[in-house]
């Protein structure tokens, strides 16, 4: 039986840790085991540190070559740990594993894989160890695929090599009602479907990167999201089932890192919004919420939208690029924001969730700035010191702390 395991940053953050992983997968010897790494602790953060140190705009090809390095040494740091207890294992990099990506660099999308290296060294008895993250573009070059991109490098080889259930150890033995670090009666949910978890990972829950969980829904592939410390079965993310229908709200998430941008004192004519998102778009800056409004006594309009903290430099630079060419209009920021969010599939059957929500951060004195809607999903904008209120409020008024 083959088996594909992802073990993130924090589970191989030390010598030890990876040679527990080492005799977790020895302690199976009847599967054969693909199993995809992140980088050890910190040391993406280290490099990107690094990058900075030498350019604020580091050319984004040597960029790429930097970054990619850290998961090279947590995969051969594990192949080591398991040949040095009695297996045969090979550490291969995204090109060795046949994981091709288009030519963009530190968001590069995977357009295919070609799995007949990994298969030849299953074939050879041999644990695979392969470098999360990262690829090979057409023209041979390294890239990466986005932070939190082992989550996808591990899906997409599960449905290469034709896996069903794809296991995602992390720092958690799960998937919660929210954080468990913010919210102490948070509970730990057996089961979330495809659609919730892509919106409570959009939303700002670290647990699952969006991608991969999209690629998961797409091929089929259940991800078992479960604890490297703990022998214990963690949250599978699967297809909804009725079971999970009975429950209006399955999970609250809070991004805490968003920002918000407004354009203000724009004529009230068509054409506008398209130009501002559209030049936004070209420059890869992800828009998350928006809202326009119209001021009827001098006829302009204000469009107000939030981007991650990440993005509001150069997003509030072009929105005053689009500003200057009309007489009057200003660009307002602010990143004190955060979003919070809560997302279940229940939505769609069960009304008043919208009313429960709004009804309760207004008892909470909790100012909402926007709203965005989905089927399963309501997102607040709000001051980033309400945050923590705002979820523990949420949280209990949902009952959640009975999931």
């Amino acid at each position: 039986m083959l088996k594909v395991y992802k073990f993130g940053g924090t589970s191989v953050g030390t010598v030890e840790k990876i040679q527990a992983i080492a005799d977790r997968i020895l302690s199976e010897p009847s599967h054969q085991h693909v199993v995809v790494v992140s980088a050890m602790g910190h040391t993406t953060d280290q490099l990107v540190e690094l990058s900075g140190s030498i350019s604020a705009s580091p050319d984004p090809r040597e960029y790429d070559a930097l970054i990619s390095t850290g998961e090279n040494v947590s995969a051969a740091l594990l192949s080591m740990s398991i040949i040095a207890k009695g297996k045969s294992a090979i550490s291969l990099n995204g090109s060795q594993a046949g994981i091709y990506t288009s030519n963009g660099h530190k968001r590069a999308k995977i357009m295919h894989v070609n799995p007949s290296r990994i298969q030849d060294e299953l074939n050879q008895n041999k644990v695979v160890v392969v470098t999360g993250f990262q690829g090979i573009s057409e023209t041979n070059d390294v890239t990466t695929i986005g932070r939190g991109g082992s989550d996808t490098s591990a899906v997409v080889l599960a449905a290469a090599l034709g896996i069903k259930e794809c296991d995602i150890y992390t720092d958690v033995d799960g998937v919660y009602t929210t954080d468990p670090r913010a919210v102490s009666s948070a509970k730990k949910l057996t089961e979330v479907s495809y659609d919730e978890m892509l919106e409570l990972a959009s939303m700002g829950a670290q647990v699952l990167h969006p991608r991969a969980v999209e690629c998961a829904k797409e091929n089929g592939i259940i991800l078992h999201v479960r604890s490297s410390f703990l022998p214990d079965e963690g949250t599978r993310i699967k297809e909804s089932s009725t079971m999970e229908l009975n429950r209006s709200v399955t999970g609250i998430a809070l991004k805490k890192d968003e920002s918000k941008i407004s354009l203000v004192g724009i004529p009230n004519s068509p054409g506008i919004a398209g130009q501002l998102f559209s030049t936004l778009g070209e420059q890869g800056v992800n828009i998350d919420m928006i809202i326009q409004s119209n001021e009827q006594i001098n006829e302009t309009n204000t469009i107000t939208f939030t981007v991650s903290e990440d993005d509001f430099s150069s997003a509030k630079t072009i929105t005053e690029s689009v500003a200057s060419q009309f007489p009057g209009a200003t660009v307002v920021g602010d990143t004190d924001i955060a979003k919070i969010s809560v997302v279940g599939v229940g939505m769609i059957s069960k009304p008043g969730v919208a009313a429960k929500m709004f009804q309760t951060l207004g008892n909470s004195n909790v100012n909402i700035q926007l709203i965005t809607t989905s089927e399963i999903k309501i997102s607040c904008a709000i001051a980033s010191s309400d945050a923590q209120h705002a979820l523990q409020a949420l949280h209990q008024a949902f009952d959640l702390h009975l999931a």
